[in-house]
Protein backbone atom coordinates (compact mmCIF):
# COMPACT_ATOMS: atom_id res chain seq x y z
CA UNK A 1 0.00 0.00 0.00
CA UNK A 2 1.59 2.99 -1.35
CA UNK A 3 1.06 6.73 0.59
CA UNK A 4 0.09 7.17 4.05
CA UNK A 5 -0.98 4.21 6.02
CA UNK A 6 -3.09 6.10 8.10
CA UNK A 7 -6.53 6.05 7.96
CA UNK A 8 -6.77 9.77 6.44
CA UNK A 9 -7.99 8.80 3.16
CA UNK A 10 -10.28 6.39 3.24
CA UNK A 11 -10.68 3.13 5.79
CA UNK A 12 -8.51 0.27 5.54
CA UNK A 13 -11.44 -1.54 4.55
CA UNK A 14 -12.09 0.45 1.33
CA UNK A 15 -8.54 0.23 0.35
CA UNK A 16 -8.52 -3.48 0.37
CA UNK A 17 -11.49 -3.75 -1.44
CA UNK A 18 -9.75 -1.04 -4.36
CA UNK A 19 -6.87 -3.67 -4.30
CA UNK A 20 -8.78 -6.63 -4.75
CA UNK A 21 -11.25 -4.99 -7.35
CA UNK A 22 -7.95 -3.43 -9.43
CA UNK A 23 -6.22 -7.07 -9.58
CA UNK A 24 -3.47 -6.65 -6.83
CA UNK A 25 -4.37 -8.89 -4.29
CA UNK A 26 -6.44 -12.26 -5.71
CA UNK A 27 -9.60 -13.18 -4.52
CA UNK A 28 -8.01 -16.16 -2.81
CA UNK A 29 -5.56 -13.79 -0.83
CA UNK A 30 -8.21 -10.89 0.74
CA UNK A 31 -7.58 -11.45 4.48
CA UNK A 32 -10.42 -13.35 6.69
CA UNK A 33 -11.78 -10.19 8.37
CA UNK A 34 -12.83 -8.79 4.92
CA UNK A 35 -16.12 -10.88 4.80
CA UNK A 36 -16.90 -10.36 7.88
CA UNK A 37 -16.87 -6.36 7.72
CA UNK A 38 -18.33 -6.54 4.44
CA UNK A 39 -21.11 -8.02 5.64
CA UNK A 40 -21.43 -5.94 9.39
CA UNK A 41 -20.37 -2.67 8.66
CA UNK A 42 -20.06 -0.05 11.93
CA UNK A 43 -22.83 1.77 12.26
CA UNK A 44 -20.44 4.91 12.02
CA UNK A 45 -17.57 5.01 9.24
CA UNK A 46 -14.46 4.93 11.28
CA UNK A 47 -12.77 7.71 8.79
CA UNK A 48 -9.95 10.16 10.55
CA UNK A 49 -11.50 13.55 10.74
CA UNK A 50 -8.68 16.34 11.84
CA UNK A 51 -9.61 18.54 14.71
CA UNK A 52 -10.63 21.66 13.68
CA UNK A 53 -8.97 24.36 16.11
CA UNK A 54 -8.53 28.27 15.45
CA UNK A 55 -5.55 30.39 16.82
CA UNK A 56 -8.07 32.15 19.03
CA UNK A 57 -9.70 29.20 20.67
CA UNK A 58 -6.27 28.04 22.27
CA UNK A 59 -6.31 29.82 25.21
CA UNK A 60 -2.76 30.60 26.13
CA UNK A 61 -1.67 29.18 29.91
CA UNK A 62 -0.92 32.02 32.33
CA UNK A 63 2.12 31.59 33.76
CA UNK A 64 2.09 32.54 37.51
CA UNK A 65 4.98 34.63 38.56
CA UNK A 66 7.65 32.89 40.57
CA UNK A 67 9.28 34.96 43.78
CA UNK A 68 12.22 33.32 46.24
CA UNK A 69 13.13 34.81 49.30
CA UNK A 70 16.45 35.42 47.57
CA UNK A 71 14.55 37.30 45.04
CA UNK A 72 13.82 39.92 47.59
CA UNK A 73 17.29 40.45 48.95
CA UNK A 74 18.90 40.15 45.60
CA UNK A 75 16.53 43.21 44.55
CA UNK A 76 17.15 45.11 47.81
CA UNK A 77 21.22 44.58 46.60
CA UNK A 78 21.00 46.31 43.08
CA UNK A 79 18.80 48.82 44.11
CA UNK A 80 21.47 49.72 46.66
CA UNK A 81 24.77 48.77 45.23
CA UNK A 82 24.19 48.14 41.48
CA UNK A 83 25.97 45.27 39.47
CA UNK A 84 29.61 46.15 40.66
CA UNK A 85 32.61 46.80 39.10
CA UNK A 86 33.59 43.51 38.15
CA UNK A 87 31.80 41.36 35.48
CA UNK A 88 30.74 37.71 36.28
CA UNK A 89 33.42 35.31 35.76
CA UNK A 90 31.36 31.95 34.26
CA UNK A 91 34.45 30.42 33.07
CA UNK A 92 34.95 28.91 36.51
CA UNK A 93 32.80 26.59 37.84
CA UNK A 94 33.52 27.78 40.84
CA UNK A 95 33.01 31.72 41.21
CA UNK A 96 30.28 33.18 43.53
CA UNK A 97 29.28 37.02 42.43
CA UNK A 98 29.36 39.25 45.28
CA UNK A 99 25.59 39.48 45.13
CA UNK A 100 25.52 35.41 45.74
CA UNK A 101 27.67 36.18 48.83
CA UNK A 102 25.69 38.58 49.94
CA UNK A 103 22.22 36.60 49.79
CA UNK A 104 24.25 33.47 51.66
CA UNK A 105 25.47 36.47 54.57
CA UNK A 106 22.20 37.60 54.69
CA UNK A 107 20.89 34.76 55.07
CA UNK A 108 23.22 33.57 57.33
CA UNK A 109 22.72 36.55 60.25
CA UNK A 110 19.30 35.55 59.49
CA UNK A 111 19.20 32.18 60.81
CA UNK A 112 20.88 33.78 63.92
CA UNK A 113 18.19 35.72 64.63
CA UNK A 114 19.42 38.95 66.57
CA UNK A 115 18.32 41.28 64.33
CA UNK A 116 15.34 42.70 62.52
CA UNK A 117 14.94 42.89 58.84
CA UNK A 118 15.57 46.64 58.48
CA UNK A 119 19.16 46.77 60.14
CA UNK A 120 19.74 43.40 58.89
CA UNK A 121 20.78 44.73 55.71
CA UNK A 122 23.10 47.00 56.84
CA UNK A 123 24.44 44.68 58.98
CA UNK A 124 25.34 42.42 55.89
CA UNK A 125 27.37 44.89 54.37
CA UNK A 126 29.39 45.42 57.56
CA UNK A 127 29.88 41.52 57.54
CA UNK A 128 31.22 41.84 53.93
CA UNK A 129 33.20 44.72 54.91
CA UNK A 130 34.75 43.15 57.43
CA UNK A 131 36.03 39.71 55.10
CA UNK A 132 37.25 42.17 52.73
CA UNK A 133 34.37 42.58 49.96
CA UNK A 134 34.11 46.62 49.54
CA UNK A 135 30.17 47.52 48.17
CA UNK A 136 30.15 51.09 46.86
CA UNK A 137 26.73 52.18 47.04
CA UNK A 138 24.78 53.13 43.74
CA UNK A 139 25.22 57.16 43.00
CA UNK A 140 28.51 57.10 45.36
CA UNK A 141 31.22 59.29 44.25
CA UNK A 142 34.17 56.86 43.38
CA UNK A 143 36.87 56.84 46.31
CA UNK A 144 39.64 59.50 44.51
CA UNK A 145 43.48 60.25 45.36
CA UNK A 146 42.33 63.51 46.38
CA UNK A 147 40.46 62.13 49.42
CA UNK A 148 43.72 60.85 50.94
CA UNK A 149 45.77 62.76 53.42
CA UNK A 150 47.90 65.43 51.78
CA UNK A 151 50.75 64.76 54.44
CA UNK A 152 50.69 61.16 53.16
CA UNK A 153 51.18 62.02 49.46
CA UNK A 154 54.29 64.06 50.29
CA UNK A 155 55.49 61.15 52.40
CA UNK A 156 54.50 59.08 49.04
CA UNK A 157 56.31 61.44 46.70
CA UNK A 158 59.66 61.58 48.97
CA UNK A 159 59.84 57.73 49.32
CA UNK A 160 59.27 57.49 45.65
CA UNK A 161 62.21 60.00 45.15
CA UNK A 162 64.44 58.24 47.67
CA UNK A 163 63.80 55.12 45.51
CA UNK A 164 64.98 56.01 42.46
CA UNK A 165 67.45 58.06 43.67
CA UNK A 166 68.81 55.12 45.17
CA UNK A 167 68.78 52.89 41.73
CA UNK A 168 70.61 55.44 39.53
CA UNK A 169 73.47 54.87 42.63
CA UNK A 170 73.73 51.24 41.90
CA UNK A 171 73.60 51.38 38.42
CA UNK A 172 76.05 53.89 38.35
CA UNK A 173 78.68 51.83 40.60
CA UNK A 174 77.98 48.86 38.99
CA UNK A 175 79.19 50.61 35.82
CA UNK A 176 82.54 52.25 37.34
CA UNK A 177 83.68 48.59 38.41
CA UNK A 178 82.94 47.12 35.42
CA UNK A 179 84.56 50.03 33.27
Amino acid sequence: MAGSRLERFGTVFTRVRDLIRSGVIKPKEKPLWYDVYKTFPPKRAPLHVKPVTSPSAKKQGIVPEIFYSEDKIRTGFYEQYGRGLRALDLSKSNFVSTCQRFVDKYRELKSHGMLDNSSLFEETAKALLKEGIILRRRGAPPVLAESRDPVLDLKLIDMLAEQQSAGTDTTKTTEDKNS
